[in-house]
């Protein structure tokens, strides 16, 4: 297999330009480069074409390997366009590969921890799950009072949003703050399942599939590292490095940094594009491998000026009022939403690939023996 630098060509044809083309890619891929293949297939639900949906997994490893490196996509399922790619480059990277082998790293990679999402074009599951607010204690349900409150101003009953709903949503900023407007609607809720950043209330079958693919791989391991690839904040190409440890956890946080940087930032110091919230999916590596050391930094890739909440808001809209749109309207919330989330250029997936390979780089060098 040709290791030899990638140029535009080579890093367009890792990206797809949807789900089942990226799947077939990426089984692919993972053959013609040796790697042990398992497929955790959504068995009630289909694709938007058909297909079957399923949580594909590709392992590097030999025995004696003490140390895991994970890279996955598709968390918020139309994000799986940019991590799909990146994974794709890595399966077809003989250099970094075979550095790991050398370093006795398995390397492990998770293709679409939300099978449904990539397909369908939600950020959400085929319950209208957001992953990253599921992975909780649900014997204490995530209660968000405030966000009852803005509920209705961020789904009305019509889309587009007349005037008046605008200048309610100014009212609302004008009075509570813009800080409290964004906690409230993005810290997470459980009691409106068709509303926007919904836990849920059990642990979706991506939250459990994922569990066990982190126990089955991450068993006697004693140093795992976790790269996880999202899309949508920050500026156009740009991956900011974001501490994926528990909030408080300044040791990891400064071991984060030791690997990837001082750049490495973290939520619940307010220093990220993102807010911290609860419950998100690479906090599982604590509970499933307790007995390895791990780190982990979510890669955000930054996309478009245009904030992607517009977005979100239009295609939970036709989520709540399927039969409302028609079907010119549909394609445009879709592509909207899918745009918000991936650039479509070879200048943005040069720039995102090449900032994956290094942050890959630099855990391997860490791990390694």
């Amino acid at each position: 297999m040709n290791s030899a630098p990638m140029n535009d060509r080579s890093v367009r044809a890792c990206f797809s330009a949807d789900y089942a083309e990226a799947r077939a890619k990426f089984i692919a891929a993972a053959q013609l480069a040796g790697a042990s293949l398992e497929h955790h297939v959504l068995y009630d639900r289909l694709g938007a074409q058909g297909e079957t949906l399923a949580t594909d997994v590709a392992l590097f490893a030999a025995a004696g390997d003490a140390s895991l490196l994970v890279l996955s996509s598709g968390v918020h399922g139309v994000e799986g366009f940019c991590g799909s790619g990146c994974q794709l480059a890595l399966l077809q990277d003989t250099q970094l590969l075979q550095k790991a082998r050398e370093r006795g790293v398995a390397v492990l990679l998770i293709h679409a921890i939300n099978p449904y999402g990539f397909s369908h074009l939600r950020r959400t599951n085929e319950h209208n799950i957001d992953l990253n607010r599921n992975f909780i204690d649900f014997a204490q349900p995530r209660r968000n009072p405030a966000y009852a409150e803005v509920q209705a101003l961020m789904l009305p009953a019509e889309w587009p949003p007349t005037t008046a709903n605008a200048q309610a949503m100014k009212d609302y900023v004008a009075v509570h703050g813009e800080n409290a407007f964004r906690e409230a609607l993005v810290m997470g809720q459980s009691e409106f399942a068709d509303g926007l950043f919904y836990a849920g209330t059990a642990p979706s079958w991506s939250n459990r599939t994922l569990r066990a693919i982190l126990r089955r791989h991450g068993e006697g391991q004693r140093r795992i590292a976790w790269i996880d690839v999202h899309t949508g904040l920050g500026p156009c190409g740009h991956g900011e490095k974001i501490h994926n440890g528990l909030p408080g956890m300044t040791d990891n946080l400064r071991q984060a940094r030791a690997v990837w940087g001082a750049d490495v930032v973290a939520a619940w110091e307010g220093d990220s594009a993102s807010p911290q919230v609860v419950g998100h999916a690479a906090t599982a590596v604590v509970a499933e491998c307790p007995q390895a050391e791990s780190l982990g930094i979510t890669l955000e890739y930054g996309t478009h000026e245009t904030p992607a909440l517009e977005a979100l808001r239009a295609e939970q809209w036709l989520y709540r009022h399927p039969h409302a749109a028609s079907d010119a309207q549909r394609a445009e919330i879709k592509q909207q939403l899918r745009d918000a989330f991936y650039v479509d250029h070879d200048e943005w997936r040069g720039m995102v690939a090449g900032q994956c390979r290094v942050a890959l780089l630099q855990a391997c060098l860490a791990l390694g023996r």
